[in-house]
């Protein structure tokens, strides 16, 4: 099966998180739920940009994290996600599109009581992550990871 990359001269990378969301025959049939943790798949990598479908069950979470010196948008294709970035919380219906610069800390959940799907799009492709607690004063690092683990 052929994935859509949506070339980065045509689309930013919301727009391209976006699209791909909504092309529901580019990615339906290759969704898995996990009871255990959440369910990812790479469906594009390049020197330019990397696309990730990722799938959720209810109580699924990120954790809190950033992107190394990456961008990202993610873009919700089914069911309902929340995001929290330390300052607010958001609720995400299909459609809707976060986007972000390098260095952006935040946690992703499903909070609903069904599955739900987004799309993510980095540029450059993902490097290196660092997880994070949030405690009473803030942000503690806890862990880098790089691609090679995930």
């Amino acid at each position: 099966m052929t994935v859509k990359t949506y070339a980065p001269a045509a689309l930013d990378l919301g727009e391209r998180a976006r699209a791909l969301a909504a092309d529901l025959d580019t990615w339906v049939r290759r969704v898995r739920l996990d009871t255990q943790e959440r369910w990812y798949e790479r469906l594009h990598h390049d020197d330019d940009h990397e696309v990730w479908l990722i799938s959720w069950l209810p109580g699924q979470t990120t954790g809190f994290h950033d992107h190394g010196d990456s961008r990202g948008a993610f873009s919700v294709a089914l069911g309902t996600l929340r995001e929290h970035d330390v300052t607010a919380e958001r609720e995400l219906a299909p459609g809707e599109v976060r986007e972000f610069g390098p260095g952006y800390v935040h946690e992703v959940r499903n909070t609903s009581g069904a599955p739900a799907v987004s799309v993510h799009v980095y540029s450059p492709p993902l490097s290196v992550m660092t997880r994070y607690d949030l405690t009473g004063s803030g942000l503690v690092k806890r862990v880098e990871e790089t691609a090679e683990q995930w």
